[in-house]
């Protein structure tokens, strides 16, 4: 069972650090189901001529958001936010991530002309932080979290 960061910050700065490097791992480890839906999509997509790598890429991440948005809601970040207030913000970070996506694979794949795969493991490291830094300090806020 993981400890709600604001537990922690009586423990000092170490304890806090520890706290958010565990809930990072979480972030990523239940990011991973979604990226495996975007990379499905993006490969399907792209192998049979339907989209192309960017478009492919995300339409994935849409679907993908989806199982991301309950697992971090569940899992990550243990939320006891009303759905009304947190889905609205994860989608809204969500949307965001996705364009910041789509910007990374345009550049690396249209005109640096780098392997669509490789130019997504490197849109996705993109994402995942952006994303977790933004869910942490508001999708997933609570009133007790300062």
């Amino acid at each position: 069972m993981s400890t709600p960061d604001h537990t922690v910050r009586h423990a000092g700065s170490r304890g806090l650090i520890g706290a958010r490097a565990f809930r990072f791992v979480k972030y990523a480890l239940m990011g991973l189901v979604g990226t495996g839906v975007q990379y499905a999509v993006l490969i399907a997509l792209t192998t049979t001529h339907v989209a192309s790598a960017v478009v492919a890429s995300t339409i994935g991440a849409g679907i993908g958001a989806i199982a991301n948005y309950v697992l971090n809601y569940t899992v990550t970040f243990k939320s006891n936010a009303r759905h009304l207030h947190a889905a609205p913000r994860f989608f809204i970070v969500a949307a965001a991530g996705m364009a910041i996506n789509a910007l990374v694979m345009s550049v690396m794949v249209n005109r640096l002309h780098v392997y669509y795969l490789l130019s997504q493991v490197v849109a996705t490291g993109a994402v995942l932080l952006f994303g977790f830094i933004v869910n942490s300090l508001w999708s997933f806020k609570t009133r007790h979290e300062s």
